[in-house]
């Protein structure tokens, strides 16, 4: 192992800009400097499916020098879901697409950005198929571990670019988020994951914005999180739905002063189940640091987050993005598909959505609007910020969410009970982040949720860096991440 490979490990994007900008590494090195980690720590975690390694270096060989990079040579890695980069493979963790090794036709309007960034993409991180799960263990490529403790779940569906940023391979990694998926990887690597207001990034040219989905990345600390949304955020063409810009780059968030804030916490689950001792003990941790911080705290929350019948319209909606991305499968392969191409929850879900009328799906998207009114209405009443645990549980060990073909739904069963606080904002629109700010007597991360308000992420950003320093999680270093 080089030492180049070691030295950067945990230095993260800003900073390693800031090397190649400065000309004591080229974007070459840093690159390699990357390949060898990956090469190094993924069979342990499985963190990536599709490498392109040549391709990156002619890449970083011919990037331009331009002052209009501010992430120019730094090594990442897009999630393989959505993030269509023309010429490279994509299977969005399907084993039928991984099996037709097809190649991107157009790229994302999110990895232009990327691109322009000068960010130098040489691969992708795994995901369970269509995002469906909030673990990464698909039938295509594997499970993806958690560099903490590798008998455990990386979460999903983020869970490969978690992976690879927690063990140190690249320092941040895109990320999609439709239920909690930039928030329960984060979580279950000890990371920091902002999931965006609806409508902050474009979903362009072919993913719906105003559906439960949004993309960014997750990362080690809060100001490359920053930095990821100044380069990524803003509208494109036919855009339906656009948040409120921002005044100033988020960049100049971090250390920003909150001010005195008004900030309830949620530490049981809102609707019946159990709940791990310390997802909670981390939120009244959390609280208390808070309060001596200055802010005004308390237990409370919005009292929408308690309609039980919040769920099932959520699964609904779930369901029949599983039947749209089942015609999308077919459609690349020019055939018919069949149980076979999918995993067994997957099409259990999009059969179930051929049962649903257009009038059963037009009246979940109205219940859906009304609970996005009632849950914002606590914000608009005079809160700031809603702390919550990010996930039900510690992470779980592996093969916890897989199928069964006597209960076919069962990975979704699960999921239910281990993601209670994540998919609410997806439905509300708003901006949440998970930060690593609590750890089991193991040594597991526990991620602790905060909401805003709707086009609040400068905000969120300004509160995380105060916590980040407040609770620094920068000198932990996960078991799986020991380079050789």
């Amino acid at each position: 192992m080089s030492s180049l490979a070691k030295d950067t490990q945990w230095v993260d994007a800003i900073d390693q800009a800031e090397l190649v900008r400065s000309g004591k590494v080229s974007p070459i090195e840093l690159l390699d400097a990357a390949i060898e980690r990956a090469e190094q720590l993924n069979p342990a975690i499985n963190a990536l499916t599709y490498t392109w390694f040549d391709q990156a270096r002619e890449m970083a060989k011919n990037l331009p020098k331009s002052s209009s990079m501010p992430l120019r040579g730094v090594p990442f890695i897009l999630k393989d879901l959505h993030a269509a980069m023309k010429g490279f493979p994509l299977s969005n963790g399907n084993k039928a697409m991984k099996a037709a090794s097809l190649n991107s036709e157009y790229t994302a309007e999110i990895v232009n950005r990327f691109i322009n960034a000068g960010l130098l993409i040489f691969g992708r991180g795994n995901s369970p198929e269509f995002g469906s799960v909030p673990t990464t263990e698909p039938e295509a490529w594997g499970p993806t571990r958690t560099p903490w403790d590798t008998s455990r779940m990386a979460g999903g569906s983020s869970g490969g670019s978690a992976a690879a940023v927690a063990a140190g391979i690249v320092p941040a990694a895109h990320a999609t988020d439709g239920g909690g998926s930039v928030r329960v990887p984060a979580a279950c690597c000890g990371l920091v994951g902002l999931k965006v207001s609806q409508g902050r990034i474009t979903g362009a040219p072919l993913r719906d914005e105003t559906n439960l989905g949004v993309e960014l990345a997750v990362t080690r600390t809060v100001r490359d999180t920053a930095i990821m949304l100044d380069i990524t955020q803003g509208p494109a063409v036919g855009d339906r739905v656009i948040a409120p810009p921002p005044t100033r780059p988020y960049l100049e968030e971090v250390g920003a002063p909150t001010g005195k804030l008004k900030i309830g916490f949620l530490d049981h689950r809102p609707i019946s189940g159990e709940l791990d001792e310390d997802c909670a003990e981390g939120v009244r941790i959390v609280a208390k640091v808070l309060e001596g911080l200055g802010h005004h705290v308390e237990a409370a929350w919005p009292k929408a987050l308690e309609d039980a019948s919040f769920p099932p319209k959520f699964t609904a909606l779930w369901g029949t993005n599983m039947a749209v991305a089942r015609e999308g499968v077919a459609a690349l392969l020019g055939r018919e598909v069949t149980q076979d191409d999918f995993e067994l929850v997957n099409w259990t879900m999009a059969e179930y959505s051929k049962r649903t009328s257009a009038t059963d799906y037009a009246n979940a998207i109205l219940s859906t609007s009304h609970y996005r009114r009632a849950v914002q209405q606590w914000w608009a009443d005079g809160w700031d910020i809603l702390v919550t645990p990010t996930t039900g549980h510690i992470p779980l060990p592996i093969g916890s969410f897989d199928n069964d073909p006597s209960d076919p739904m069962k990975p979704m069963k699960v999921a239910a009970d281990f993601v209670p606080f994540t998919p609410a904002f997806n439905t509300s629109g708003q901006p949440a982040i998970s930060l690593p700010l609590h750890w089991t007597a193991d040594g597991l991360p526990v991620g602790i949720q905060f909401v805003a308000a709707y086009g609040r992420e400068d905000l969120l950003i300004r509160l995380a860096a105060q916590l980040e320093t407040a609770m620094p999680w920068a000198h932990r270093r996960p078991v799986a991440s020991q380079l050789k």
